[in-house]
């Protein structure tokens, strides 16, 4: 087991706001592992195994911290996150900013960042909710964080 630990953290890779969620996220793609062990077919590649069961892992521990009772606090920590170099610019602590420019989008932008950024979901699942193509969903959660970074920017410049 010990040999499969590097390769989770590459996978994981620095996409994670904190670092302790890694090492969470960590410890339960180990014991899923053990626990489905005996569903592996030596037969196939165990990479690709094991990167799904990290996936999964990510994706339900991601669901679960942004939980709808602290999403204020969600949506904070995922634009910080998303638009790191802005942020170590200009320091923006203040959450009425963020929800500012979050109000400004369109709902669909506004639904399809919340939903992939925060709450963890994959295009294919948000485009099922918002009767959107999965493709639609990736450009309009993009083209929201863009539009978001770019206008802190100017706030920050100004």
């Amino acid at each position: 087991m010990k040999d499969i630990v590097p390769y989770i953290y590459a996978v994981l890779g620095g996409r994670l706001a904190d670092q302790e969620w890694s090492d969470d996220i960590a410890q339960d793609v180990l014991m899923s592992v053990h626990k489905s062990l005996h569903t592996y077919d030596p037969g196939r590649p165990f990479k690709s195994w094991l990167t799904s069961i990290i996936h999964f892992r990510k994706t339900d521990y991601l669901r679960k911290h942004y939980s709808r009772k602290k999403l204020r606090e969600s949506v904070l920590a995922d634009v910080f996150y998303q638009l790191g170099s802005v942020t170590e610019q200009g320091g923006y602590s203040e959450l009425q900013d963020i929800e500012k420019h979050l109000e400004k989008l369109s709902p669909k932008q506004k639904d399809a960042f919340i939903m992939m950024r925060v709450e963890g979901y994959s295009a294919a699942e948000v485009g099922q909710k918002l009767d959107m193509s999965e493709s639609a969903v990736k450009v309009a959660a993009h083209r929201a964080s863009k539009t978001i970074a770019k206008a802190l920017t100017k706030e920050n410049a100004a």
